[in-house]
């Protein structure tokens, strides 16, 4: 599906966007706005045309992507993310439904606490708010080292550490710490330092992402619906658990969706994912909440 580019140009940012289907919505749902952080449009891409009978929205953060910034900063903080979004919902006549991917979904988080006026349905999935597990303080450390090891070594160890970290199951015990870091070239990385270091996701210009702390009390009275997703393989990894507590401190239980973290891209490095049964479940999550 083509879909039209368009640009909101912000006082510090210029906002690209992408848009599946006609504003209105031919069918009369709000417009599914997919956000993710740092995943840009194109991770969205195959979900979007997964749901033709649905206008969609993807965008790409400020500074990421295609769109721009002017204030000075490279941090990706999910509360100036949701003051982007308010602005983008108000140009498109809002309210909107929301997918939020990973640091997406804590950016959709931070969004319904500030605006939840702009929000019908919000499926957070698998946002990986570090600070809501029982083991938080050990997980912090865990993610500062990869950090250190993309700050000392290079893109490849970087990555190599961020993997073995998000592919680790259960809480991070004394063993994980204790083990030498991933050897990059046994997921296909590269050994060779680039001398880069501006990676949004190992720099630790996204650290606002994973070091959010939820208001719990303000997104309990939301107005909006937040219903917490999870993948079904992605086991007792890091982002499984961060929802399924999120969702337990909300008074909810998480709700389960085909694959794992990027179930909805067969492009996803922990293997193909399956946007089509992604999408129907995603309709079907959705048409629930608000029944």
């Amino acid at each position: 599906m083509m879909a039209d580019r368009r640009v909101l140009t912000l006082p510090d940012a210029e906002i690209v966007h992408h848009l599946h289907g006609p504003v209105p919505s031919a069918d009369g749902d709000p417009v599914l706005l997919m956000i993710g952080q740092p995943m840009t449009s194109e991770g969205f891409s195959e979900l979007a045309d997964a749901m033709p009978g649905r206008s969609v929205v993807t965008y790409d953060p400020r500074g990421l992507g295609e769109s721009t910034r002017s204030d000075g900063s490279d941090v990706n903080d999910p509360r100036i993310q949701a003051e982007d979004l308010h602005a983008l919902i108000g140009e498109l006549g809002g309210p909107v439904d929301v997918f939020g991917s990973s640091g997406g979904a804590v950016a959709g988080l931070a969004l319904v606490a500030a605006h939840p006026e702009d929000v019908r349905v919000l499926v957070a999935h698998e946002p990986p708010v570090l600070g809501v597990l029982p083991d938080a303080e050990a997980a912090e450390q865990a993610n500062a080292a990869v950090g250190r090891a993309y700050q000392e070594q290079g893109w490849g160890a970087g990555m190599a550490a961020f993997l073995g970290m998000a592919m680790w199951q259960g809480e991070f015990t004394e063993e994980y710490a204790a083990r030498p870091l991933p050897d990059p070239a046994a997921f296909g990385l590269p050994v060779e330092d680039d001398g880069s270091r501006d990676d949004p996701l190992l720099s630790g210009t996204s650290a606002p992402v994973t070091g959010f702390r939820p208001d719990l009390d303000t997104l309990r009275a939301s107005t909006s619906t937040i219903v917490i997703a999870v993948g079904e393989q992605t086991g007792q990894a890091l982002t499984a658990r961060t929802a399924r507590a999120l969702a337990a401190l909300l008074g909810q239980e998480a709700v389960v969706f085909p694959g794992d973290h990027g179930g909805f891209t067969r492009q996803s490095p922990d293997g193909p994912g399956d946007p089509v049964a992604f999408a129907d479940r995603l309709r079907e999550v959705i048409a629930d909440a608000v029944a």
